[in-house]
């Protein structure tokens, strides 16, 4: 494995856009990014800098071969996480955001939402099931051919009334490929704004929304996963 491939994967598992890489070791993005393409190696100062970031050894992270202990992901090219994604996408507008019906709950008081579709690469499972109301956890989980392939985890709150769960649908429901989590960075309407930051990309991440109801909070969520080994 060449060193612009680990500094990647590394990135990526630890949850840093290369924005924020190199904001933590005060360089510019474009080093980074070259770092990782191939186009410059670190210097000695660079190396140490990662090494303690990612807590592993500078003999692991420039040792050319795949002896280092990164966990890697599964390979699939691009296709195959793009299909993955748009399926992630259509699910959660045909469940929860879309106010699709429960199934039957797979614990005692949960609520489950199911969707599947069959594609040219198997068939795909997703199921949301949550515990609670008011305070309330849960998790959502991608499945191709009984295969786990990702999951999120998320603990929410409702803070204060007028809390409006058509609302909360609604902004769930303008999930984006590029961010396949919650909602969008920002969701108005009416009195009621919604926010979700976020960082890391579907391999691995983590964040927090909220939602406003006109100056005051009433709704927090915090949320993390990434893809199955």
């Amino acid at each position: 494995m060449i060193l612009g491939e680990k500094l990647s994967i590394l990135r990526k598992q630890n949850g840093f856009s290369q924005e924020e890489l190199a904001e933590k070791l005060n360089i510019s993005r474009q080093t980074v990014s070259k770092w990782e393409n191939g186009l410059a190696i670190p210097e000695l100062d660079g190396l140490i800098a990662l090494s303690t970031l990612y807590h592993i050894s500078i003999d692991r992270i420039v040792k050319n071969d795949d002896e280092c202990n990164i966990p890697l992901s599964k390979s699939e090219d691009k296709t195959e996480r793009a299909e993955l994604i748009d399926f992630l996408v259509k699910a959660k507008r045909k469940t929860y955001a879309g106010h699709g019906a429960e199934v039957c709950p797979c614990r005692p008081k949960s609520h489950d939402l199911k969707y599947e579709e069959k594609t040219s690469s198997g068939e795909l499972l997703y199921i949301d099931t949550y515990l609670g109301g008011k305070n309330f956890s849960g998790e959502e989980a991608l499945w191709r051919d009984e295969e786990p392939l990702w999951s999120m985890n998320y603990f929410g709150r409702v803070i204060e009334e007028p809390f409006s769960g058509d609302f909360l649908k609604a902004a769930l429901f303008e999930v984006t490929s590029e961010k396949p989590f919650r909602g969008p960075d920002i969701f108005r309407q009416g009195d009621y704004t919604y926010h979700c930051q976020s960082r890391g990309d579907f391999e691995w991440f983590q964040g927090y929304e909220d939602i406003f109801y006109l100056d005051k909070k009433i709704y927090e969520l915090y949320f993390h996963g990434g893809v199955i080994l």
